[in-house]
């Protein structure tokens, strides 16, 4: 799911590689896309909120993945948030289009 805030949320279970390799190097990178000839490039920070924050970011993450609301009983289930810090958006259409977002424009 994504905020208003362009930060990316997703679950995963505590055992798996990705789980572990963001606690361990929480810098990522997404491409998001290719329908269309159409992409995002996506770097940022992932954290593993908690508390009233967690809470807030679950009410968007099950707004999007309804299905969500069963994977919150799986045991080891957790929550990540990626802050962006650098976008890119491609357009390979004609005309191409590309827009670069850095972390400063993204905090506006």
């Amino acid at each position: 799911a994504v905020t208003e805030k362009l930060e990316l949320i997703f679950d995963t279970i505590e055992t798996s590689r990705k789980c572990q390799n963001l606690r361990r190097y929480p810098k990522t990178a997404f491409v998001i896309g290719w329908e269309g000839y159409i992409t995002l490039q996506f770097e940022g920070i992932a954290d593993e909120p908690l508390g009233e924050e967690l809470t807030s970011l679950k009410k968007i993450y099950f707004k999007a993945f309804p299905d969500g609301l069963q994977r919150e009983k799986w045991p080891g289930i957790t929550y990540f948030r990626v802050r962006p810090v650098w976008m890119r958006y491609s357009d390979f259409n004609d005309p191409q289009k590309i827009i670069e977002f850095s972390k400063e424009e993204l905090n506006r």
